[in-house]
């Protein structure tokens, strides 16, 4: 399937082109806002790059950046105006982290002390040294390629 192909079947690009409707709380040149159809919380708000990009590693630098800073907008947005307790953000990728749409968007869920949502793992710590060989393979630091 070419890239056209997924972008004509993507149901978030029709959001941005208009051809499928949306609750679309903010939008600019490069993103846009709405209210999730599926949402678990009131205000549970998705944004999304207007340009098709499957997942994070497919998206440019300068449409992550752009997308980053409507959640720190729509963030703020959603504490002015609906005053929660908290928020959470969720962004998946792929079938095995999550994804179910598969075009790069950020969840902006609003949270209340005692609701309904539940971490989906526990974390528990683990020793540096367990770390030490995973730290050498991803570490951008001190000239690594």
């Amino acid at each position: 399937m070419g890239n056209n192909s997924a972008q004509d079947e993507c149901v978030f690009c029709a959001i941005t082109q208009g051809r499928q409707p949306a609750a679309v709380v903010f939008e600019d040149a490069l993103t846009m806002a709405f209210l999730d159809i599926t949402a678990v919380t009131d205000g549970h708000t998705l944004v999304i790059p207007k340009r098709h990009a499957a997942t994070l590693w497919e998206i440019t630098a300068e449409d992550a950046a752009a997308v980053m800073k409507t959640v720190h907008r729509m963030a703020q947005r959603v504490r002015d105006v609906l005053e929660p307790d908290g928020l959470t953000l969720f962004q998946a990728n792929r079938e095995a982290g999550w994804q179910d749409i598969f075009h790069l968007h950020v969840h902006l869920v609003p949270r209340t002390t005692g609701d309904h949502l539940c971490r989906p793992w526990t974390a528990n710590p683990v020793d540096l040294s367990e770390l030490a060989a995973t730290q050498k393979r991803l570490s951008l630091l001190h000239g690594a390629p």
